[in-house]
């Protein structure tokens, strides 16, 4: 594995979260992705980030990470900027599909970057519904790769479902 993490200081506590770029890089956001999407078995997600100039680029490798997961060629409504309910709502208005919500927070100098995954439900992922697996696949350098170029999903501006609310 290219760069690796301490999995158990970064994927715990119901997130995925640590200092950048000493904890956690953008590498990371791509491999969360790629795993959320295997194990919640997504056809379709939605993604939302804050308007923090360090997520963008987090956002943009999660989107990439999911829709080459395997074979599940799954459809990425990226959202663009929005807060946890406007990503919920979205959520719902897809038909009930799992989400992602990634921030940074700036305190003193010192950036830390999170994501936050929601079940199909609007419920936190939590370790017994995934993050213990997540962190087991990482840690193990078994990030779900695509299986071929049909297999790939692809990523859709959905900014409308957030200017809904």
């Amino acid at each position: 594995m290219l760069n690796p993490i301490d999995t158990d200081a970064v994927i715990r506590d119901g997130r995925v979260a640590g200092a950048f770029p000493d904890e956690i890089h953008e590498g990371v956001a791509w491999w969360v992705a790629a795993c959320f999407v295997v194990i919640s078995r997504a056809r379709q997600m939605a993604v939302a980030h804050d308007s923090h100039p360090t997520t963008a680029e987090f956002h943009q490798r999660f989107c990439r990470g999911a829709i080459n997961a395997e074979h599940f060629g799954c459809q990425v409504s990226s959202l663009d900027t929005a807060d946890e309910d406007q990503l919920l709502h979205a959520m719902k208005q897809l038909g009930g599909v799992p989400g992602a919500l990634l921030t940074t927070t700036d305190d003193g100098g010192r950036q830390t970057v999170t994501i936050r995954l929601y079940d199909a439900d609007g419920q936190t992922v939590t370790e017994p519904t995934g993050l213990a697996r997540m962190r087991q696949m990482i840690a193990s350098d078994r990030v779900p790769l695509p299986v071929n170029d049909q297999a790939k999903g692809r990523i859709t501006e959905r900014r409308d479902l957030v200017e809904t609310l």
